[in-house]
């Protein structure tokens, strides 16, 4: 299926950026096996974003130190933590990626000198959270992608960056390079995934 390229600002490069979500069935809790396996996908893949999500995880604050070391050995990686916007700050990380019960905290985070990547469901959401300041979202689910619920599409994604400027990761499903490359003819800023970088 051909896509027609629409011009969309939020848009700045001739690829999709590349956003590596961690999870702890791979990664563990333990810091070495955190470490090396985290090493080993930064090397292979290169994603420009990565995400240390697993906030379940006994070992967070501890493991969190590690994935930022891990990632400042990339000089071409942007390190997020999730939901904590005081530990992302204290441990020097990019930013923070907030759920979506967070908007009241986007200001918060901004004024801390933190970029911001929030995650949306609804083209409502995505425009509150430009309104808001943020500096990305994560947009799901695109693809079929397991307990998240009937997949948005194509479609309704060309639609809502016909109407938004903010950069827009998309997420859910996406495991493969056919969907990236469908994906970049959509003119989204970028992905988001686990399974993809697995």
């Amino acid at each position: 299926m051909i896509l027609p390229l629409l011009k969309n600002s939020n848009h700045q490069d001739s690829f999709v950026q590349k956003y590596l979500i961690t999870s702890q069935e791979l990664y563990t809790n333990d810091t070495a096996i955190f470490s090396t396996t985290l090493q080993v996908k930064l090397t292979k893949y290169l994603p420009e974003y990565v995400l240390f999500r697993d906030k379940e995880n006994p070992n967070y604050d501890l493991l969190a130190i590690e994935f930022i070391r891990i990632c400042n050995q990339f000089n071409s990686v942007k390190s997020f933590i999730h939901q904590d916007i005081d530990l992302a700050k204290k441990l020097n990380a990019t930013g923070v990626h907030l759920n979506s019960k967070q908007f009241g905290e986007i200001s918060y985070a901004k004024s801390l000198g933190l970029e911001v990547i929030i995650s949306t469901h609804s083209h409502n959401e995505v425009l509150e959270a430009q309104q808001l300041g943020a500096d990305a979202v994560t947009y799901s689910p695109i693809f079929v992608s397991p307990n998240k619920g009937e997949p948005k599409g194509l479609d309704d994604l060309i639609g809502l960056l016909s109407k938004c400027n903010i950069k827009i990761f998309a997420l859910g499903g996406v495991v493969n390079k056919s969907q990236v490359d469908i994906l970049q003819e959509t003119n989204a800023y970028g992905f988001a995934s686990i399974r993809y970088f697995l």
